[in-house]
């Protein structure tokens, strides 16, 4: 892929603490051509934890655009690079979890600002409350412990304070932890759930490059009209019709492209090379 001239040779810094530059970086070298810096002591817990001790101020993807300023404003340079993960529940699948991972290019020098993004259902997003040690194995077995972290939380008999104990990636510490949280629970019972920074859990990362790989192909994407990067798809127009009675259905017939620096816009028809659905998705075919 030919490397963006508006960012080749530029650095660009990375606002995370968590090891996000293993699959940021490469990836914006080798494309792009930003030398990526991760700032020291950068700490991106301030923005908000999985953990809940910080609440997330904002939507996901003002905490990203938060963590991209604030690395500019502490090096002086004018391209920062951050990512943010949500998990909730699938909007269809309302049992199922997601996860949606956004990774921010916040170019100043520009005026540029562009996202990627990646939604997936791979994640290993989980929690339970448990009473022994057993429970607690069975748990991280099934989350794919110790490849991917754990965190317990309990209500300290003693001061009624919540502890909570992050990272454990070991049987031993898992052993420790949850031997120490129920000797010292109020209720006897403690919270597990699956640590879900990036550098404990391998399955987020996959998703971190993702998004990247989607921030990539959205740079190298032009504005017909101006040549700006960023030149991608901000609506989806919904009505494909069916290939036997030729009502509409609720696949995607069209596409809007849209370009955030100068506005212009571009309507693109049947983007999956499909210009009827098939029957079995026509609501009047087969209700």
């Amino acid at each position: 892929m030919m490397q963006n001239q508006l960012f080749n040779n530029r650095v660009g810094i990375l606002a995370t603490m968590h090891q996000k530059e293993k699959v940021i970086a490469p990836l914006l070298q080798q494309e792009l051509g930003i030398k990526v810096i991760v700032p020291s002591n950068f700490n991106t817990d301030i923005f908000g934890t999985f953990t809940r001790e910080v609440k997330r101020s904002g939507t996901q993807i003002a905490a990203a655009r938060l963590k991209a300023e604030k690395a500019l404003d502490i090096t002086g340079e004018t391209l920062a690079i951050a990512s943010e993960g949500s998990f909730v529940p699938h909007p269809s699948l309302p049992f199922i979890y997601s996860n949606r991972e956004i990774v921010i290019l916040l170019d100043k020098e520009n005026d540029l600002e562009i996202i990627g993004e990646e939604f997936s259902l791979e994640t290993n997003f989980n929690y339970q409350v448990v009473s022994n040690f057993e429970e607690a194995k069975h748990f991280a077995i099934k989350v794919g412990f110790p490849e991917h972290g754990l965190v317990t939380k309990f209500e300290l008999s003693a001061t009624n304070d919540i502890k909570i104990i992050k990272g454990i990636t070991t049987e031993e510490k898992l052993l420790e932890t949850v031997n120490f949280a129920l000797n010292n629970s109020l209720d006897g019972q403690i919270h597990i759930e699956t640590d879900m920074r990036a550098l404990y859990n391998p399955t987020r990362m996959k998703n971190i490059n993702k998004a990247t790989h989607d921030l990539v192909r959205k740079v190298n994407s032009h504005c017909p009209n101006c040549s700006a990067p960023g030149f991608s798809i901000t609506e989806s127009i919904k009505g494909l019709p069916c290939a036997i009675c030729y009502m509409p259905t609720s696949l995607t017939r069209a596409v809007i492209y849209q370009c955030k620096k100068c506005g212009f816009s571009q309507e693109n028809l049947f983007i999956d090379g499909n210009e009827f659905a098939d029957p079995s998705q026509c609501p009047y075919c087969n209700p």
